[in-house]
């Protein structure tokens, strides 16, 4: 070995220093007959180890609960396939450069996207790998009996030495303490010695408590989430005032399922629109002239045993029935129109919701389609305006001057032609494909497009009969949705409040009291204190044990005294 001596069984260095003579100082690589010495490397179960480790640090789970948090950002931007169908379709023809880009990302389907379930897991392995050893050490540590009392009291916080009053017993002082503690809920044990007694004390284990309570209810959140996404079912339903629907499957516009979910088997209750109120703003600021301040949809529910009643749905106060709860999402209108052929016979009455906003004063664009009746199927784009202005400048699209009916009127731009709905291809209602039809009426065609006020009829371009605007109706869009964990969320989400709120508050202190007696029988006490982590009120805390204290023992000092006077 380079720079020692062999002394025996030491090897002496350079410097005179004496080491075990198989002590490796260093190692001459490539040195014939030596080992050399390097860094560990890892197996395959070394790294699972040190996987499972980085995963299960509480660090870790802070950070994916953040990240989570983030990643559920883009739901609340952008609507979603499942809750807002509508909204996702008119993001589509307000940005479509931009769709297709958000679509392959999932970004419409957020909370069941790869990379939103990926963090969702990763969490939930985190928390339980986390939890587990926690909730074992907190076990093992509240069933342990508090640590000895220190030897040197005065390193602690908060020390104080007090000369007990003359004639005192240091194991009744002591015991007296021990009572004091207690009071104060402390968990308690006393430690005698030859010529020392004391008492170790310690409070707080609830702060420990509170915190795995709040990452088990965490954790709970998670569980009863992923359990109510697979018992639970969302639906979407378009109701024009007057209309009634039945919870079942083909009456529903849209219906999403959970993965245990059978759609034969919903509960076949009944909601009628009455009545749809919209309050607003019709004062002269025009940053808010037109805002709406009040939505109220009067309905009669009837549930699946027969029984009806009449009640209202507003914004954040949907209707509960039956085990799902009935949200009102968004309105609009729906107008009503009647095609009537040469000979003046009905051939067609449609009351057609428009559910695409063209602007924030409600101009509406829908689709009506008339496929009988007529010598050729019609297919209609239509405008509807609210308010209608008295005129529009040349040059300049026409808009609604206000959302509520002031002036309504409906402008039709009409295709005739095959609209293909006897090929068996499904169609969006709200749809219209004018490739491989014929316009007769708008822009490119050589009649205008046809203008009508309520009550007001036209004729339809080649003597195909007429049409006639009825009037102009609300609907409502209503939110369906029926999650049987609702109840146990509420309960997790409040024991988190609770276990969050009690590990911040509650402090974990241990305290002592020890009696010492020296050579002629006097007694001094001493008071010290020990925080773990932050505790500003830890000096006041044995400052106050401290007077209480020595406060009974000379109340009780002062008592045998007149005890004695009196025997005596």
């Amino acid at each position: 070995m380079s720079g020692t001596t062999r002394t025996s069984q030491f090897d002496r260095t350079a410097d005179g220093d004496l080491l075990p003579s198989d002590h490796i100082d260093t190692i001459d690589e490539g040195a014939p007959g030596e080992a050399s010495v390097g860094a560990v490397k890892l197996g395959p179960i070394g790294w699972a180890r040190w996987f499972w480790r980085q995963l299960t640090s509480m660090r870790t789970a802070l950070f994916l609960l953040l990240l989570l948090a983030l990643a559920a950002v883009p739901g609340s931007l952008v609507p979603q396939h499942l809750s807002d169908p509508n909204g996702v379709t008119q993001y589509k023809l307000d940005h479509p450069v931009l769709y297709p880009v958000l679509d392959k990302l999932q970004v419409f389907d957020t909370y069941s996207s790869v990379w939103f379930s990926a963090i969702y897991l990763l969490l939930f392995v985190s928390l339980v790998g986390c939890i587990i050893p926690r909730v074992k050490h907190h076990a093992d540590a509240m069933l342990s009996k508090p640590p000895r009392t220190p030897f040197r009291l005065n390193r602690m916080a908060g020390f104080r030495a007090v000369e007990a009053p003359e004639g005192t017993d240091a194991a009744a002082a002591v015991a007296s303490a021990q009572k004091l503690l207690k009071g104060q809920g402390y968990r308690t044990v006393v430690f005698e010695g030859p010529r020392e007694t004391s008492v170790s004390a310690e409070r707080g284990y609830l702060r420990e408590t509170g915190n795995l309570i709040f990452h088990i209810a965490l954790l709970g959140v998670l569980v009863v989430v992923g359990i109510g996404g697979g018992f639970g079912w969302t639906a979407q339903r378009v109701v024009t005032v007057g209309q009634t629907f039945v919870d079942t499957n083909v009456n529903l516009d849209s219906f999403n399922p959970g993965r245990f979910v059978d759609g034969d088997k919903l509960p076949p209750y009944s909601v009628q629109l009455n009545k749809l109120v919209v309050k607003y703003d019709k004062g002269t600021a025009a940053d808010s002239r037109g805002l709406p301040l009040d939505y109220d949809a009067s309905v009669t529910a009837t549930r699946k045993d027969g029984s009806s009643y009449q009640t209202h749905i507003k914004v954040n106060h949907p209707l509960r029935i039956d085990g799902t709860s009935v949200y009102l999402l968004g309105n609009g209108y729906a107008p009503t129109l009647t095609f009537r052929n040469p000979a003046g016979k009905v051939v067609s009455t449609q009351t057609v919701p428009f559910p695409q906003f063209l602007d924030s004063n409600m101009t509406s664009q829908g689709v009506i389609k008339v496929t009988d009746g007529l010598s050729d199927q019609l297919g209609i784009m239509a405008l509807l305006f609210p308010t209608a202005p008295a005129s529009t400048p040349k040059g300049q699209m026409p808009a609604s001057t206000f959302p509520d009916l002031g002036n309504p009127r409906i402008s039709l731009t009409i295709y005739k032609g095959d609209l293909g709905l006897d090929n068996g291809e499904p169609q969006s209602v709200y749809a219209l494909d004018p490739k491989g039809l014929t316009q007769i009426a708008g822009p490119a065609s050589k009649t205008a497009a046809l203008d009508l006020g309520v009550g007001q009829t036209a004729q339809l371009p080649g003597g195909m009969g007429s049409v006639t605007l009825d009037g102009v109706a609300r609907f409502a869009s209503l939110d369906i949705h029926h999650d049987p964990t609702q109840g146990w969320v509420l309960v997790f989400a409040i024991l988190i409040l609770g276990g969050l709120l009690t590990s911040l508050f509650v402090p974990r202190r241990r305290m002592w009291v020890k009696a010492k007696t020296d050579a002629a029988g006097g007694v001094t006490l001493e008071y010290a204190g020990l925080a773990r982590g932050e505790d500003p009120r830890l000096d006041e805390a044995v400052e106050q044990l401290a007077s209480a204290h020595t406060a009974s023992l000379v109340g009780r000092a002062e008592s045998v005294g007149e005890l004695n006077n009196s025997k005596a």
